[in-house]
């Protein structure tokens, strides 16, 4: 029977995890300082995977479109990332093991391909309780990884600068080729109900579309902050 689109998840690894992580968090930050600021990115990011994880978005990315899928994948491992890594206070940081950018950003740009290759992907989608679910877990820490030299790291903003553009250029060809390729590369979808009339070939043009301007939007937004302050690094030694 074909699921209805509109329908809630309620994933329940969601609404178990999602929890326990915020009471670990704010049980951590009791001891660590967090400013308002740092405490509310940490909501958002939780917010944003359970908005993912149990509302209709969630079952239109499981069963009907790749594109509503894509967004989902980025808001895993580029969005919330990057709001945790922020909710953590310094003096949290300071204590846990560092994290080497050239490590973190290959770590992520190899597990981000390897889950975009078609035959895993396909086959995480006809396993989603079990496979998916490591997809997406590893999204998530591979992502925190990504933005944690970034946010907690001693390195140059011209370093950091540099760093998120690589991101960008390691991610960014996945996008193009899907809004590229002339047919529709994974069969789950192909061969799926589809949704809103779209074809299987147009919503995968939609999803490398979406797909490149929403990593755009995040990765170019902290790359032209790092890059504001090189200049002004520049500026303030010449």
């Amino acid at each position: 029977m074909q699921a209805d689109p509109y329908a809630w998840s309620w994933n329940p690894e969601a609404l178990v995890l999602i929890p326990l992580l915020t009471i670990g968090y704010f049980w951590l930050v009791r001891r660590h300082r967090a400013p308002r600021w740092r405490q509310t990115c940490w909501l958002a990011s939780m917010a944003l995977v359970l908005a993912i994880s149990i509302t209709p978005i969630e079952t239109i990315a499981l069963h009907f479109l790749l594109s509503v899928h894509l967004i989902q994948n980025v808001v895993l491992a580029e969005w919330a990332p990057l709001l945790a890594v922020l909710a953590v206070p310094p003096s949290l940081a300071r204590i846990l093991p560092h994290v080497p950018p050239v490590p973190a950003l290959a770590l992520w740009a190899v597990n981000y391909g390897v889950w975009h290759l078609p035959w895993i992907y396909d086959a995480a989608l006809r396993n989603p309780h079990s496979l998916l679910h490591l997809e997406h877990a590893l999204y998530f820490g591979t992502g925190v990884l990504l933005w944690w030299p970034i946010v907690h790291g001693s390195h140059s903003p011209g370093s950091k600068a540099a760093y998120l553009f690589g991101a960008f250029l390691l991610a960014s060809p996945i996008g193009l080729m899907l809004a590229l390729v002339p047919e529709p590369i994974y069969d789950f979808y192909a061969d799926g109900p589809g949704l809103w009339g779209l074809s299987p070939l147009r919503d995968q043009e939609i999803a490398g579309v979406s797909m490149a301007a929403a990593e755009a939007v995040v990765f170019f937004g902290a790359f032209a902050l790092y890059l504001t302050r090189f200049f002004a690094e520049q500026d303030a030694a010449t």
